[in-house]
């Protein structure tokens, strides 16, 4: 759910040399296997936990329905451990690499609002999931894409730079670009989702960084807690949502996730299309498909119960579980491959670099 417990992210140049570790004391080597047992915890743990989740809300919907009214001080729990997770350097990179940042951000509110139309338009919704998926397209990037980011030895810091810079947009950008997709299917609330994702997001947000400046030693210490604490609430506003929808499930439940997983793979895959195209090295096409193709689906659901219908809350709560699992799915298959050659003008970076330094 964050980047805290992981090193600073890395290009291709400064991938580990075995060799760079001669002479070094064996600490470093006794890291690695406990850093892969780890990731593989976290890849196992995290879809398992939203999952299971979803089949209590399911299998036991008169206890996690009257519990709805709560789905948005947990989401205002999620923002505010992702603000803890944030420092003043995360906000920095934005500013040193801007364009990337940005490709990133223009990318994932531009492909996955309009292939949630796109999607909506293939299978033939009905209004109130339409609504659903189109609202998923259309909010911010997911703090869980940090995670399988680093997980998939992407650029974990470029992850965190864009969803930042997507989640500080989504005031605007997610009511919006909703209103204008989705607003002939059902009434757009514009001014009450604006204020709505203010409260929820962007406040806890900035309330999160601050009490990391001011405590910056004790969030420290419970850093490695924070992804898990952000996953437990996830699962938490995935159980009520699917308990609000468990009459509508059995009936629309196959539809909705064939229309979620058709969104979310095309997203990944654009997401890396386009930093392919851009020309960006392994580590960057490898955040960039996950900052795309992962989105804020607890913000979407949330919004979805208070502005909508329980239906139309449906598609974020299987997004939110179906995004886990082909996140984690990804990220071993990623981490498995070694990196590929970076592109020319990389090399020629590098070069220049080596030459200067010399």
């Amino acid at each position: 759910m964050s980047d805290s417990p992981t090193p600073p992210s890395s290009g291709p140049q400064q991938t580990p040399n075995p060799q760079s570790h001669v002479g070094q004391s064996s600490t470093s080597s006794t890291r690695k296997p406990r850093s892969d047992r780890s990731s593989i915890i976290a890849v196992t743990a995290l879809p398992v936990l939203v999952v299971l989740a979803g089949v209590l809300g399911f299998l036991s919907p008169d206890t996690f329905t009257p519990l709805a009214p709560t789905i948005t001080w947990s989401l205002g729990v999620v923002m505010f451990l992702m603000g803890l997770t944030l420092t003043l350097p995360d906000f920095a990179r934005i500013a040193k690499r801007p364009w990337i940042a940005a490709v990133g951000a223009i990318t994932q509110f531009i492909a996955m609002p309009l292939l949630g139309l796109l999607v909506v338009t293939l299978f033939n919704l009905p209004a109130e999931i339409a609504v659903g998926v189109i609202l998923v397209g259309c909010a911010p990037g997911g703090t869980a894409s940090n995670v399988v980011t680093y997980l998939a030895k992407g650029d974990t810091a470029l992850s965190v730079s864009i969803t930042t810079l997507s989640t500080l947009l989504a005031p605007v950008l997610t009511p919006l670009l909703t209103l204008w997709l989705a607003g002939s299917y059902m009434d757009v609330p514009f001014w009450s989702m604006f204020v709505s994702i203010c409260q929820t997001v962007l406040v806890p947000v900035i309330v999160g960084v601050l009490v990391r400046v001011v405590a910056s030693k004790l969030v420290d210490a419970i850093a490695p807690v924070l992804p898990w604490l952000a996953s437990v609430a996830i699962a938490y506003i995935v159980a009520i949502v699917v308990a609000g929808s468990a009459d509508s499930i059995a009936s629309a439940g196959l539809l909705v996730l064939l229309a979620v997983i058709t969104h979310n793979v095309l997203g990944l895959g654009i997401g890396y299309g386009v930093a392919t195209a851009c020309r960006l090295d392994t580590p960057t096409r490898r955040a960039l498909a996950f900052e795309v193709g992962l989105q804020n689906s607890g913000l979407a659901s949330t919004l979805a119960t208070t502005y909508f219908s329980p239906l139309a809350a449906l598609p974020g709560a299987v997004f939110s579980v179906w995004h886990n699992v082909s996140g984690a799915l990804l990220a071993s298959l990623f981490a498995r491959r070694p990196y590929g050659k970076p592109p020319r003008e990389q090399v020629a970076a590098d070069s220049r670099e080596q030459t200067a330094a010399l």
